[in-house]
């Protein structure tokens, strides 16, 4: 067997263009690298040809469609990802204030502060907020200021995920997994909102990209890039970074096209890479005087190390996470972050959101595994399939299986992976398809993608209900083709090739053209048509709120009315728990176009809506999750006078004092940071505030306060112990429905 090189072309034509290359039996020899044909250096006295048309034209040695469709994909991609994007207004409160306060204050930005004036930090460290500050700082406090940079993230992250498949196998396998990438739902909602993932997953595909070039020619510089991208991924979601480093540190250490010895210290100048690039930030914030820094949120012992090998790391594993919101049960149990088990993906609260090609990236996979296996160990098809494949299966069980707190949209690190695998597969066995074994198997694929498209879509029986018919059909009728695909003409070979792509994404497309179509608002958004995910939800209002719990009611997904341009969008909370029984998180508030959120219309908990309607500290989940509605005259209350104090008001939990930050651009103290659960600031702290006059306003309602969770006694009791000394102390005042506490208005008691 000869090996050929993704510049070697033999056999007939392929239906994607150009020359066909023809994989045949790989060699036991070491496959190095493809290396392109030189270029052939321009004649004397030629001219140079324009940067412009250089960059329309591409490599000479590819077919003229190759930079265009690929341009095509990215603008394609951008301009999907932008359409509608001010729907989401701030999107995810939390964050926004965070990017607000790093655009007021250099110190926040490094820390990434909830605050200008630094009171308490995100339970994330501060990297995914950098651009989105910095862009804020140009262009000004608005949506598109703050999303932008994520639809960008999304734009590059398509592009790594091509060219890590232009340079080993084709352009074809590149276009197409950057298109599947795209077309992914959870995708086209991550990178149109402004949690942490968005970067993650670029630098996720960015870190693989570089071992697959380490794996290609055995340079030390491409496996020190990778640790250098998994150091920075590290400061954007902490140890979700490394989910995917151990399959790729033994498929280098196996794999790579050097001696034994050069690999193992090429593996450890990568890890001291990842340390030095991920551990400054972490060395500066532990050697920081903590009684000049904020407080570090989601910790209870204002330590970011604690933070990160605690509630952000083994908690989310075993479900034990002190000052969460609670875990979920192990094993294959059912617990509030819904079921765990080997079918979790695949479930009604997942499937819709990445689970669309899941299965045919499954089969692919094996079919590259079982295609190489006589190759060499330094194959790098097979290398290939590794890297991407490993990443896949690890990241996958780790999902299915983690018992902590567990989201939705946690899966979008996945897209890329399964669109890399389903590049790679169904090119090389198109190329193989004159072998029976791999034609069938393209039809196989085919044929899951379309039966798994009709069940997905059968889910939400009332959304475009007769899609999943054509899916069906078409994915029937498409694989049939592939059968016989090397018998037919060029045409008819088209034809089956572009009938069976167009059934397997159509299922995705339709739910990420439903998800771009919506604002999302709030901590918990899903992607997709209402009623898309039992879990996640759309609103899931159900009845009548029940205070200081879960509200009452069943699993309809309700819709919210947007505040500020009077549209009406679907929300992001939960509707209904996994489990069935009472309850579930309530409808997530929609932010309308401006500083003023938008009123959950649909029940959900008092804590959530508008502030003062619960107790002191008391407003339950609804607090945690949704903001609170401000209005103008609330909102000219905190204003009046507000450069006299270090924040114009305090409240428990971040995502009321984000909207009133968000609203006023005044900084607002988040007591408890996330889910008022915090032990910060302690009572005799905030007395002292008070005292120094620091603190205007405090903001009733909001938050968990004592209420359920993780959080130890000491620490649920610290915000309740702040509420019931504002309130015993100083004057109330009210205005509308929401109420506030003066504090520099004592009572006479």
């Amino acid at each position: 067997m000869t090996t050929q090189s993704d510049t070697s072309h033999q056999g007939g034509a392929s239906p994607f263009g150009g020359a066909e290359p023809s994989w045949g039996p790989l060699s036991s020899t070491a496959l190095q690298e493809p290396v392109a044909p030189p270029t052939a250096a321009p004649r004397s006295g030629e001219p140079k040809q324009p940067f412009l048309h250089r960059v329309w034209r591409g490599r000479p040695e590819d077919p003229r469609w190759v930079r265009p469709a690929f341009l095509g994909l990215l603008l394609a991609t951008g301009l999907l990802y932008l359409y509608n994007l001010s729907a989401s207004g701030y999107a995810n409160s939390f964050y926004s204030a965070a990017v607000q306060a790093g655009s007021q204050s250099w110190k926040a930005l490094f820390f990434g502060s909830l605050d200008s004036a630094n009171a308490i930090t995100v339970d994330k460290p501060p990297a995914s907020l950098w651009p989105m500050a910095l862009s804020v700082r140009i262009f000004g406090l608005n949506s598109w200021a703050i999303l932008v940079p994520e639809v960008l993230m999304g734009v590059a992250t398509v592009g790594v995920l091509y060219g890590a498949l232009r340079r080993r196998f084709s352009p074809a396998a590149g276009l197409l997994a950057g298109a599947v990438l795209a077309l992914t739902p959870v995708a086209a909602l991550m990178f149109r909102f402004n949690n942490p993932d968005a970067m993650l997953a670029l630098l996720m595909t960015v870190t693989i990209y570089c071992v697959v070039r380490a794996l290609a020619d055995g340079r030390t510089k491409w496996l020190v890039w990778a640790g250098v991208a998994v150091g920075f991924a590290f400061l954007a979601k902490t140890l979700q970074a490394f989910l995917i480093l151990p399959p790729l540190a033994v498929v280098y250490a196996v794999c790579a096209p050097v001696q034994l010895r050069k690999r193992f210290a090429q593996l450890g100048l990568s890890a001291v890479a990842m340390v030095v690039a991920g551990g400054w930030w972490v060395a500066i914030v532990e050697l920081w005087p903590a009684s000049s820094r904020p407080y570090i949120g989601g910790s209870q012992n204002n330590s970011f190390l604690e933070l990160t090998f605690g509630y952000n790391g083994l908690g989310r594993i075993n479900g034990d996470e002190t000052g969460s919101v609670g875990g979920g049960g192990g094993g294959g149990g059912t617990g509030q972050w819904g079921e765990t088990g080997w079918n979790r993906m695949f479930n009604s609260e997942i499937g819709s959101q990445i689970a669309w090609l899941l299965p045919a990236a499954l089969i692919l996979f094996v079919a590259g595994i079982v295609l190489t296996r006589k190759a060499g160990r330094t194959d790098l098809t097979r290398s290939s399939f590794l890297a991407w494949g490993g990443a896949l299966l690890m990241t996958t069980i780790i999902f299915s299986y983690m018992a902590g707190i567990f989201h939705q949209y946690y899966t979008v690190a996945l897209a890329p992976y399964i669109a890399a695998v389903v590049g790679m597969g169904a090119t090389v066995l198109w190329e193989e398809r004159s072998k029976v074994w791999a034609s069938l198997t393209l039809a196989g694929v085919v044929t899951a993608s379309a039966a798994w498209g009709y069940v997905l879509l059968n889910r939400t029986p009332t959304y475009l209900p007769w899609l999943k018919w054509l899916v069906l059909i078409g994915g029937l009728a498409g694989a049939l083709g592939l059968v016989f695909a090397a018998r037919l003409g060029r045409q008819l070979a088209l034809a089956a090739v572009g009938l069976s792509f167009m059934a397997s994404v159509a299922g995705p497309t339709a739910y990420t053209l439903s998800t771009v179509n919506t604002g999302h608002t709030g901590s918990i958004v899903t992607a997709g048509p209402a009623g898309a995910s039992v879990m996640g939800g759309r609103g899931g209002p159900g009845g009548g709120g029940m205070r200081g719990g879960f509200p009452r009611g069943g699993n309809s997904q309700g819709q919210n009315q947007q505040g500020g341009n009077g549209t009406t969008q679907q929300g992001g909370g939960m509707g209904q728990p996994p489990t069935g029984g009472t309850g579930g998180f309530p409808g997530q508030n929609q932010q309308g176009n401006g500083n003023t959120q938008g009123q959950n219309q649909q029940g959900g908990m008092p804590g959530g809506g508008a502030v003062g309607e619960g107790g002191m500290g008391g407003g339950g989940v609804g607090g945690l999750l949704n903001g609170a509605t401000v209005s103008s005259a609330a909102k000219k209350l905190l204003e009046t006078n507000a450069g006299d104090y270090t924040w114009a008001a305090a409240a428990i939990g971040s995502q009321n004092s984000a909207s009133y930050q968000l609203s006023t651009g005044k900084p607002v103290m988040a007591i408890g940071g996330f889910n008022g659960t915090d032990p910060s600031p302690t009572l005799a702290q905030f007395k002292k505030y008070v005292t120094d006059g620091k603190i205007h306003y405090f903001i009733s309602g909001g938050g968990m306060g004592g209420g359920m969770g993780g959080g130890n006694s000491s620490t649920t009791s610290t915000s309740s112990q702040i509420s019931s000394w504002v309130t015993a102390n100083f004057k109330k005042v009210t205005v509308g429905s929401a109420t506030f506490y003066d504090l520099t208005q004592p009572t006479s008691s």
